[in-house]
Order: structure tokens, then sequence, then C-alpha cells
């Protein structure tokens, strides 16, 4: 029987498409492993499969920021359009 860490190879899809959001100035924290309850954001998720880890990126102004929601991005956090391949 697999376990979860064996399962857990590939991220979760959290949505096929990206969560484009408009974010204030400060510091912000993706999730990578798609188990976040606080998409796109990480809660801590990542911890309990320790294969993933969260990306963290620092917004100097407000701007409005496509972040991945597929999980697959090759540029993360940011949607990469991969999500149309999934």
């Amino acid at each position: 029987m697999n376990s979860k860490r064996e399962e857990m190879k590939e991220p979760k899809i959290a949505q096929k498409g990206p969560y484009v959001i408009d974010l204030k100035s400060g510091r912000y924290c993706w999730c990578s492993c798609g188990l976040s309850e606080n998409q796109p954001f990480c809660d801590g998720s990542h911890k309990k499969e320790g294969l993933f880890m969260p990306v963290w990126i620092d917004v100097e102004k407000p701007k409005k920021i496509a972040f991945c929601g597929c999980k697959h991005t090759k540029t993360p956090p940011y949607c990469d359009g991969t999500h149309k391949n999934l």
C-alpha cells in the first residue's frame, strides 16, 4: 500500500487556472503543494508531506498578480499558462 508521501510526488491541482489577486505591499507566501486551505497562499499544509516548499515574494507597491493555481508552473509562483495543457 502506498504511503501519503509516495502519493504526493506531484502537487495537488488547487484549480485549473490562475488566482488573480490585487495585493497590497507586503510579503506573501505562495502554496506550491496545492494542499493549503487558504489558496493560493501557504497555510503550512506542506509540512505533512515534506516534499514541497512554499515560495515567498515581496510586493513593493500594490499590484495585481496572477498566481499559479495548478501548481505546475515553470515560473513559480506566477501563472505561465501550464494549466491549459493539464
